[in-house]
């Protein structure tokens, strides 16, 4: 039995006709990564393997899970010092499966996802797997996007300020209660906005995660996955994150369940600062404000978590928690805004 989402009978003539060594025989599939995030299987014929991206079963809003543009953002980066999945074929035929997909290459690697499977590295293992983390996304903010058919890809012009405002309207659209500290994250974010270095093709979700590497040399990355938030924007909204999910100590120690900073070998948040700025030729003069964005940012996507929870629309364990995870970001945040150099900041 199929599983839902992909039609194997609708896609077996259009592999044939499409996808590079399908021969048409009998297609098998199996479902990789799903949840709220697109949907991921692999399809085989017996002799081969492919991967499928399609969006999120049911209603979906189309430039959150836009198909197209993932295809172009990959076939665009295949070639470059960024290593990624090699596409095939995309339609956007909502009669073969339901929804837009595409087709690429399944990469043999694995995917870090927990503290327990990061802390089996030895240190020189670790330490080579985040540099060349680093690496990669000093790579990808230093493609030429014009050069590769990119230069349209999205509005950097006013990025920073639009995209403030915006996570502010998701603040007030998504709140279940009141919450001071966010109201004032808010307020101080829309007043600190940095000037923009060069715009740079930016992943939107970049961490260890979401990335693969070689099953025999963890320091080598074969594939950078999910790249469904991509975009041309500020480079540095993608290093705040990253350094927010890397954790390191008590600074930024609420944040994700990742912590890797803390684990043996792997770079301290310093130590990523250093060779980022080194590798892509960027200022960091205002990294403080990249980082709280990020954290307020992800205040904002639990709090709307938070939110489904409270109307019954959340599925599976965990949820209870969402509103703590809210109130530790939004005050740890505000903390290190307190700390700042940029008196803005400090409101």
């Amino acid at each position: 039995m199929p599983p839902e989402g992909v039609d194997l009978e609708q896609l077996r003539p259009w592999f044939a006709a499409h996808v590079p060594d399908a021969s048409g025989a009998p297609l098998g599939a199996h479902l990789i990564a799903g949840g709220r995030s697109n949907l991921t299987y692999v399809i085989n014929d017996g002799g081969h393997d492919w991967v499928l991206r399609r969006p999120p079963l049911g209603h979906v809003v189309e430039t959150a899970h836009d198909m197209r543009r993932e295809y172009r953002v990959l076939s665009a980066l295949h070639g470059t010092d960024v290593p990624v999945p090699e596409v095939f074929a995309f339609t956007d035929d909502e009669a073969l499966i339901g929804s837009p997909f595409y087709v690429m290459q399944r990469v043999d690697g694995r995917i870090l996802r927990t503290t327990e499977e990061m802390a089996l590295l030895t240190p020189a293992e670790a330490q080579a797997c985040s540099e060349r983390l680093v690496d990669v996304l000093a790579a990808l903010h230093t493609v030429d996007a014009a050069a590769v058919g990119l230069a349209d890809f999205g509005r950097p012009d006013g990025f920073l300020a639009r995209n403030v405002a915006r996570w502010g309207k998701q603040w007030q659209a998504n709140k279940t209660r009141e919450r001071p500290a966010l109201d004032e994250l808010s307020r101080r974010l829309q007043a600190a906005v940095p000037p923009s270095g060069p715009p740079a093709i930016v992943h939107g979700d970049y961490r260890l995660d979401n990335t693969m590497v070689a099953l025999d040399d963890p320091g080598r990355i074969v594939a950078v996955l999910d790249w469904e938030m991509s975009t041309l924007g500020d480079p540095l909204t993608d290093l705040g994150l990253f350094l927010v999910y890397w954790g390191g100590g008590a600074e930024l120690s609420v944040l994700t369940a990742q912590g890797v900073a803390d684990l043996p070998g792997f770079l301290t948040r310093d130590q990523i600062i250093g060779r980022y700025a080194a590798q892509s030729g960027r200022s960091i003069e205002h990294l403080d404000f990249y980082v709280i964005f990020a954290m307020y940012k992800l205040a904002v996507i639990v709090e709307g978590i938070q939110a489904r929870f409270l109307m019954g629309k959340t599925l599976g364990d965990g949820f209870a928690d969402m509103g703590a995870v809210v109130a530790g970001l939004s005050d740890q945040a505000l903390e290190l805004a307190d700390r700042s150099e940029d008196t803005r900041l400090r409101g």
